[in-house]
């Protein structure tokens, strides 16, 4: 939900993109619900125009070397997969319409007015500035956001009524106005005390906030949009065969490290995903996972994840986004003076210390996280590559033809989730946090060290 993303840009310029993005490709993550930043997603995520189980096709039966999608089906994942790249465009360039739009026609100075005349206090003024500037800004959104949910109606990758996408928008709404205020107080507050060092000095309270948050967000956000259990009270059998997986693998994850998300409420999807850090680090997978997908496949799935958790993708990606973060700002400070060297009288604002400034940090912002998508998911792509690495290493000589497990469970999530069975070379660069799915199937068909006589790269 990019409206929401806005209020946490200021310090997760980069990083955010590291752990939204690394959920699915960018269309649909646009539209989604924030989730922990630091997620770390198994799947390609797209619709589902039906639920076709995955039993219909199994390993002894036939043979999965490559991805392939009925006429209708494949008719209909083109279909929604352009719709997705569409509105990711669309979503981006009206994102900016709008930041430019305030500003020119003099509402972020409005907005500043209304605050400055309710109190002299600063505190008091955020309280009334942010939430009028991005209440504005995701309303403007809203229709685009809509827009995407009814797509996922059409094809049925979503269930969720428009009451419950509509509550889950509200509550998210409050959550990011909230933090938005908090980080808007602490940025300005800096900007006054060091006009010119404030990128700089910003960053640290910033780095500690986006380490806060990735700590907290399984424990506190996530279960305000999503209902989760213990893995191991509905499915013990399953949480033996993946801490026999783990054992394996020389990392154990404890039980009460593993949970069940109750998905099946909202979508036809399935996923599953590592989160957090420390105390809160956990493994996530949906009902509807463990619903459509054999146990084997499951499996699989689980050892992508455990790839996730043993190679530090959480920790990587933080790291990574706190050095990505420092060069943003700086962008964002450089951005700022010379927009206001340029605009300052035709936008109403009086320096950089204005509250009406954010909405050009906004924008500047928004033009940031375009450009450095491609490199955002190319780094996202690569983890996701090693994932499968690893997921393929782990499950090797526990799960009887352990490549076709593989393979198959990507041509049940491609099924289910209409992926786009062949996105062109430009579209896979701009806004795939995963390499196409049927490259993944094909991989997982040709990964054999252990024929060749040579060491597996992760699970020795």
């Amino acid at each position: 939900m990019r409206g929401q993303l806005s209020c946490f840009a200021l310090i997760l310029c980069a990083s955010l993109c590291f752990a939204v993005a690394s959920r699915s490709f960018s269309a649909p993550t646009s539209f989604a619900h924030a989730q922990a930043p630091a997620a770390l997603t198994w799947l390609q995520q797209g619709g589902s125009s039906q639920n076709p189980s995955s039993g219909s096709k199994t390993p002894e039966q036939t043979r999965t070397e490559q991805y392939t999608l009925s006429h209708e089906r494949q008719a209909k994942a083109v279909a929604y997969s352009r719709a997705g790249y569409t509105l990711y465009f669309v979503s981006y360039f009206l994102g900016g319409l709008f930041l430019f739009l305030i500003l020119r026609l003099g509402w972020a100075a409005k907005f500043r007015d209304i605050a400055e005349n309710v109190s002299d206090k600063k505190w008091i003024q955020a309280l009334v500035f942010v939430p009028l500037l991005f209440l504005t800004l995701d309303v403007l959104d809203l229709p685009v956001h809509a827009y995407w949910h009814s797509l996922s109606l059409h094809y049925e990758q979503s269930i969720q009524g428009w009451g419950s996408w509509f509550w889950d928008w509200t509550r998210g709404e409050c959550l990011g106005t909230a933090f938005g205020i908090v980080l808007v107080l602490i940025l300005f507050a800096v900007m006054r005390r060091s006009p010119r060092r404030w990128w700089l000095y910003f960053w640290f309270p910033a780095v500690l906030i986006l380490l806060g948050l990735i700590v907290i967000t399984p424990l506190v956000i996530d279960p305000l949009f999503n209902k989760f259990e213990p893995l191991s009270k509905e499915h013990p059998d399953l949480v033996a065969a993946i801490e026999k997986l783990t054992k394996h693998a020389g990392v154990p994850i404890p039980p009460d490290r593993m949970f069940l998300m109750a998905a099946s409420r909202k979508t036809n999807e399935i996923n599953a995903y590592v989160t957090g850090l420390g105390a809160s680090k956990r493994v996530v997978i949906w009902d509807t996972t463990i619903q459509k997908t054999s146990n084997d496949e499951c499996l699989f799935i689980v050892g992508h994840e455990l790839g996730h958790y043993v190679l530090g993708h959480v920790r990587q990606g933080f790291l990574t986004g706190a050095a990505g973060l420092l060069f943003a700002l700086y962008f964002l400070f450089r951005g700022l003076h010379w927009a206001l060297d340029r605009w300052t009288r035709d936008w109403k604002l009086y320096g950089q210390e204005d509250w009406a400034s954010l909405a050009v940090l906004l924008l500047l912002l928004q033009v940031l996280l375009f450009v450095s998508s491609p490199v955002i998911n190319g780094y996202s792509r690569t983890q996701e590559h090693a994932a499968d690495v690893y997921g393929l290493e782990v499950i090797h000589g526990l799960v009887p033809d352990s490549a076709e497990v593989a393979a198959h469970a990507f041509q049940v999530l491609g099924e289910l989730d209409l992926a786009d069975p062949n996105p062109s070379p430009f579209i896979t660069f701009w806004l795939y946090s995963h390499p196409p799915l049927a490259d993944r199937l094909v991989f997982a068909h040709t990964y054999d060290p252990w024929s060749k006589g040579e060491s597996p790269k992760y699970v020795k």
